[in-house]
């Protein structure tokens, strides 16, 4: 057993919240430890009734470790002046999952925008060329659920802010810093907050460690002069070109995301020295993932993206930059602080629709950059772009785009509910 394994085993632990990652996390630690679970929410408690502990037990009780899952905010929940308290004891599943695995090579990637597309990218290329590849975090399986691990198999790990913000232990081979936008303020409070929690990821990184990150961003360029960090650093510093892309003959890399996450993907595929012809035949099926940048129709003159998971006005930039002649549907739950950047010229090409609870936020931002319309549902608002289409120039190439900047939670579960939703209205005009 390694010396960093022992910090979890034969201790008397305490996993707070019972979500995806604290019920794998109580999973793994059951056998051998001591386990007090606690959540905040009544319906979390009632998956497991084995050791529930109610919050006056757990103040009196003494622990070695706290697990606290990636939702927890230790300034707004039950157990904050507790936690405050034994900040030391605190821990995550990262962590954990570190202890365990460390030998085994892990590339991990951050950013606000790009993460999982990038993360999933990555797996196929590896998956392809015969590596024994886990996709983990904060997609695919929880990270401590994976098994069959050996001494080869390599780690693709995707991580949020949320995630490394508490963690101690956690290092990895390979850290990737995509971008870094204003994001998650409601939690971080402060950008500067947000920014020290994602470089989280290479402060524990050695010398021997290589960070590729985004030096056109300016958030990483500044924390690049503020402090040293141990590791190389690799420079992202212009995307992949024009003639690299066709090669691929991908549309799905157009795009100014796209190329983004490409080229952080290439940088790492040249370092592993993976071989080029494999690597161009995954680049060049590779589809993405459902409701990240997809295209769900694509004919002649007309394109339809499906890019619910955009959750602010940073997520829906580079994608409004790179398109042309666009319908672009806006409206949800907007981010504390968040605001739209791109300059007037840049949105003559755009014809707004916005739908939602929140119109007036988003009208406020957006009513003097370009023209708009505004609907109480999605299902009205999908009526109107098509009749408006029928009405134009129809030898245009034109794009609809569901970008909404904001969370779905006003009328919807969750990103993937809100896309399948668009999804199903589009079908009704497009065979």
């Amino acid at each position: 057993m390694l010396n960093l394994e022992k910090n979890f085993f034969k201790k008397r632990i305490l996993i707070y919240g019972l979500g995806k990652s604290g019920l794998s996390t109580y999973s793994y630690l059951k056998k051998g430890n001591a386990i007090s679970l606690f959540d905040d929410q009544i319906i979390a408690k009632k998956k497991i009734k084995d050791s529930n502990t109610t919050y006056k037990e757990i103040t009196k009780k003494e622990f070695d470790c706290i697990i606290i899952s990636p939702g927890i905010d230790i300034n707004k929940c039950k157990l904050s002046r507790f936690l405050k308290k034994n900040h030391k004891k605190i821990y995550t599943d990262l962590d954990i999952f570190y202890s365990r695995y460390a030998f085994n090579q892990k590339i991990t990637i951050t950013g606000t925008n790009g993460k999982s597309t990038t993360a999933k990218l990555l797996h196929d290329i590896l998956k392809d060329q015969k590596k024994d590849v886990r996709l983990v975090g904060n997609i695919g399986n929880p990270i401590l659920l994976e098994k069959k691990i050996k001494k080869d198999t390599l780690f693709v790990i995707e991580a949020s802010s949320y995630q490394l913000e508490y963690s101690k232990l956690f290092k990895t081979n390979i850290s990737i810093i995509l971008n870094i936008t204003p994001d998650h303020l409601e939690r971080h409070k402060t950008i500067n907050k947000y920014v020290s929690a994602k470089f989280k990821l290479i402060k524990n990184q050695s010398k021997n460690d290589i960070a590729i990150l985004n030096t056109k961003n300016f958030y990483i360029k500044r924390e690049l002069k503020k402090k040293k960090f141990a590791p190389s650093i690799l420079k992202i510093e212009k995307y992949t070109s024009d003639k690299f892309i066709k090669k691929i003959d991908n549309h799905y890399f157009d795009t100014d995301g796209n190329k983004e996450n490409l080229t952080f993907v290439l940088k790492v595929s040249k370092l592993l020295n993976l071989k080029n012809n494999m690597l161009l035949k995954t680049l060049k099926n590779f589809k993405g993932l459902s409701f990240r940048q997809e295209i769900i129709h694509n004919s002649k003159f007309l394109k339809v993206i499906n890019d619910s998971k955009a959750t602010s006005f940073s997520s829906s930039e580079k994608l409004l930059k790179s398109l042309k002649n666009i319908y672009w549907i806006i409206g949800g739950l907007p981010k504390k602080g968040d605001k739209f950047l791109l300059k007037k010229n840049d949105c003559k090409k755009i014809k707004l629709y916005i739908f939602g609870k929140n119109q007036k936020f988003f009208i406020n931002q957006l009513k003097n950059k370009m023209e708009f319309q505004s609907f109480l549902n999605l299902k009205t608002l999908i009526a109107k772009i098509f009749l408006d289409i029928k009405n134009e120039n129809n030898f245009i190439n034109k794009t609809i785009l569901f970008s909404p900047a904001s969370a779905s939670f006003d009328s919807f579960k969750n990103f993937e509910e809100r896309g399948k939703y668009f999804n199903k209205l589009i079908k009704n005009y497009i065979k």
